[in-house]
């Protein structure tokens, strides 16, 4: 069975704004971890064990 398209890479080749040797710009992120106070950081870990601690035990039910 032949196909119809050719497999060139000309369709593989995407539109950038910047230079193939300039990076990406850099993005403002909504939030950072490393901009979080020591005890933010710890409620979100303890969150996160708590979370996984319900996953585990509702599957061992």
């Amino acid at each position: 069975m032949p196909h119809a398209h050719s497999h060139d890479d000309a369709h593989h080749a995407h539109a950038h704004s910047h230079g193939p040797a300039m990076p990406h710009p850099a993005q403002a992120a909504p939030w950072s971890i490393l901009r979080m106070t020591v005890s933010a950081r710890l409620a979100a870990a303890f969150a996160v064990s708590v979370g996984l601690w319900a996953v585990v035990l509702v599957a061992m039910r």
